[in-house]
């Protein structure tokens, strides 16, 4: 998205990292290993919808060109989406899903804790409330943690597993470009830097006492935050835009 400036892309970054995992979590409706993780994944889906449609919305208006929720949910093409590589990761199973959820949550929740005291009105408001959410999405998904990794053998070695899959998508939650670290500079937006001890000291302290080994080095990818993304990722889209490609500008 050569042109846009660099406060739209920021918002569209956070709007697509949101909706990316949202999108996955509603995969699990009618999927889940019990009925109240049903309800559960679907409500954090939820909280990750609106947020994302909170920040297309001031993204429309940061724009000015016209274009709303939809335009920017739905009718963008792949490599104009510049979510975090770990948002789109295919689901899995529970303990891939869930340790999914709470290495995000672990880098969100004090990143829109920070982001509270952004200049910026309309960030600082859709942090407020985002932050609430992901004190939930964080400590639930931790307590799951502990369950699967000092559970059964099973569950133990499902979770270990994951995390050799996913850890490796980690190191993007902690990049930026020119035009964020710019906004950074301006302190419209929080550095990412920031809040790697409080998401080292979560996960590392949850991830032990879940008796699960961290990687001690693992090869980091990034693209995600350029549109360059996993081959997962335009199946997601190819569903996610479903009715909007059969039905084009249709409305609820």
């Amino acid at each position: 998205m050569p042109a846009a400036s660099p406060l739209l892309r920021y918002v569209l970054r956070r709007a697509d990292d949101a909706l990316i995992l949202g999108h996955r979590l509603s995969e699990w409706c009618g999927h889940a290993p019990m009925m109240e993780e049903d309800m559960a994944l679907a409500n954090m889906g939820l909280d990750l919808l609106g947020q994302a449609r909170a920040l297309y919305t001031y993204a429309g208006e940061v724009e000015g060109v016209g274009r709303n929720e939809d335009d920017f949910a739905y009718r963008r093409i792949e490599r104009d989406y510049e979510n975090l590589l770990l948002t789109e990761q295919p689901n899995g199973d529970f303990a891939h899903t869930m340790l999914r959820q709470f290495l995000y949550a672990a880098f969100a929740y004090p990143y829109w804790q920070a982001m509270m005291t952004s200049p910026d009105a309309t960030l600082a408001a859709i942090a407020a409330k985002s932050e609430k959410e992901m004190a939930y999405h964080l400590r639930h998904s931790a307590e799951w943690m502990l369950r699967l990794g000092d559970g059964t053998a099973e569950s133990h070695r499902r979770l270990a597993a994951a995390l050799e899959i996913l850890w490796p998508t980690t190191g993007e939650l902690f990049t930026t470009d020119e035009g964020e670290q710019a906004l950074i500079a301006q302190a419209i937006a929080t550095d990412p830097e920031s809040v790697r001890p409080q998401w080292t000291a979560t996960v590392t302290q949850t991830l032990t006492q879940a008796t699960i080994e961290i990687p001690a080095k693992a090869w980091m990818h990034t693209g995600g935050r350029q549109g360059r993304h996993s081959e997962a990722f335009g199946h997601l889209l190819t569903e996610l835009q479903y009715v909007q490609r059969l039905i084009p500008n249709a409305t609820w």
